[in-house]
């Protein structure tokens, strides 16, 4: 039975503009990337335009992804976080488009919309998720239900705790990686780097 390749050696793959290192990127973390722009947005068209978003970004500027700062998966959740957050913060302003630009990038990416098992699966997810967060210090996880749930930027955060911006820089990178382990040791987590 043939290993499957760390989310690293996919990157380094993607670097070479390897078009089956995306597919197997997206199949990986699609599901996490959707189920988090779904939860912020609530809504399913955007959701899956920030998902494209996300893997087109990967496809286009796979070099701003940076191994020593952590795995890809709660990268690309950071990503997805903010592209929801900067979408819900533009939609009061202007309208979303329907498509968002394809230029650069031809291929094709499979149609993320949840069906009953997804829908299944985000739900699990979403459970499991909330499970490790109460794993997490209070600190921890107070910076992460302040930046995922509430869409705080971290310099809100550092306002609104009466913390310096480096120490609520330091809480939610060290809480990040201490959820990645959790979610990995629990097998809810797909990187197998």
């Amino acid at each position: 039975m043939a290993r499957e390749p760390s989310d690293q050696e996919l990157m380094a793959s993607l670097q070479r503009r390897d078009h089956q290192a995306l597919a197997l990127l997206y199949d990986r973390h699609a599901r996490s990337v959707y189920s988090l722009a779904l939860h912020i947005l609530r809504d399913r068209a955007a959701a899956e335009d920030v998902t494209q978003e996300v893997f087109l970004q990967l496809w286009r500027e796979p070099q701003r992804y940076l191994e020593e700062r952590g795995p890809l998966g709660p990268w690309l959740l950071r990503v997805t976080r903010n592209r929801a957050i900067d979408l819900l913060r533009r939609s009061s302003r202007e309208r979303w488009p329907a498509r968002p630009d394809a230029r650069g990038a031809d291929l094709h990416v499979p149609d993320p919309s949840p069906g009953p098992d997804e829908h299944v699966w985000s739900v699990a997810l979403a459970t499991r998720v909330h499970e490790a967060l109460g794993e997490l210090s209070d600190a921890q996880r107070q910076v992460i239900e302040l930046a995922y749930f509430r869409g705080l930027t971290q310099r809100e955060m550092a306002d609104a705790l009466g913390l310096p911006l480096g120490t609520v820089k330091t809480r939610v990178r060290t809480a990040l990686r201490r959820l990645a382990e959790i979610l990995t040791r629990d097998g809810v987590w797909s990187d197998v780097s």
